[in-house]
């Protein structure tokens, strides 16, 4: 089969060559992959991982062999998945617990943007328990996990204030968003729920607006700048509120259960999802241009053809 590998010899680092076939364990379903998204991510892993390491965790497509364990979808079932590698390929061993069915009403395209960024807008979300009635702030908020998390923040009863760039503010108050701000000092507070990807002067500002008892979840650093962090900073007026680490591949089982959760908002038409490009997986170097230049908003997704 084929697949996208790190290889010197792409000029984008990356080259589309025969690989071995997947070879599924017990649990595993074997996929025939259909699309793929990207997340920001993986720019960075592109950048460590070694020769002939096949990028992707995104994956939409058909169930090609069923789990040998009769556990998951029969084969032929459409379905939707995150895998910590190997997705940007034509077929990729899939443990069940990891699959969600794709319902008929939602695209491969559509769904393809779901796995990474709308479980980490949920499980993100989760840190700050019921949030019917409270407050939640939310940085980088035109990304695409931004825009699930105002989305499913207003779902579950938040008001919700976003930190974006001026341009975005009309489309983000149409997902939700109450408030919309360039800066995070501008936010009208205090907030119960911080959700954190920017870091730097962004999270410092971020401890001056939790409310105490209140939370900010840091799910990324996108500024690439530290953040000192003192006893002084959280009193008086934030007293024992926390800062809450966070990264999908360390938050605990039931990922297909939460795919499902967000296809079921999708098919209700309560969950918006953005793709700002589709191309063909040949065309990996334009849409990684457009990733690091962080020319859309939304979400880049390539057709693997087959």
């Amino acid at each position: 089969m084929r697949a996208l590998v790190i290889s010197p010899d792409g000029a984008t680092g990356l080259t589309i060559c025969e690989v071995e076939e997947p070879r599924p364990l017990g649990n595993e379903a074997l996929v025939s992959v259909h699309a793929t998204s990207l997340n920001r991510g993986e720019l960075r892993l592109l950048s460590i991982r070694p020769k002939g390491w096949i990028p992707g965790q995104d994956v939409v497509g058909v169930v090609e062999r069923a789990a040998a364990d009769g556990s998951g979808p029969a084969v032929g079932t459409r379905v939707v998945a995150l895998v910590d590698e190997a997705g940007w390929a034509e077929r990729v061993a899939v443990p069940t617990e990891r699959l969600a069915v794709l319902p008929e009403e939602v695209s491969f395209v559509s769904a393809a943007t779901l796995p990474v960024a709308g479980t980490t807008a949920l499980r993100t979300l989760r840190h700050g328990g019921d949030l019917a009635g409270q407050q939640v702030l939310i940085t980088g908020a035109s990304g695409a996990v931004g825009r699930f998390q105002i989305q499913i923040a207003r779902e579950q009863g938040a008001s919700v204030a976003a930190i974006a760039a001026a341009r975005h503010g009309d489309d983000l108050r149409d997902l939700g968003a109450g408030q919309v701000v360039e800066a995070i000092e501008l936010a009208e507070g205090p907030f119960s729920l911080i959700t954190e990807s920017v870091g730097g002067e962004s999270l410092a500002h971020a401890i001056e607006r939790v409310a105490p008892g209140g939370t900010i979840v840091m799910f990324g650093s996108s500024s690439g700048e530290l953040t000192p962090v003192g006893f002084r900073q959280f009193v008086p007026g934030h007293e024992g509120a926390r800062l809450q680490t966070f990264a999908y591949y360390t938050s605990g089982s039931g990922i297909g259960a939460d795919i499902a959760s967000l296809l079921a908002l999708v098919a209700a038409g309560r969950l918006e999802t953005r793709v700002a490009l589709t191309l063909p997986w040949a065309d990996i170097a334009q849409a990684l241009d457009a990733l690091r230049q962080r020319s859309f908003s939304g979400k880049a997704v390539l057709t693997i053809a087959g």
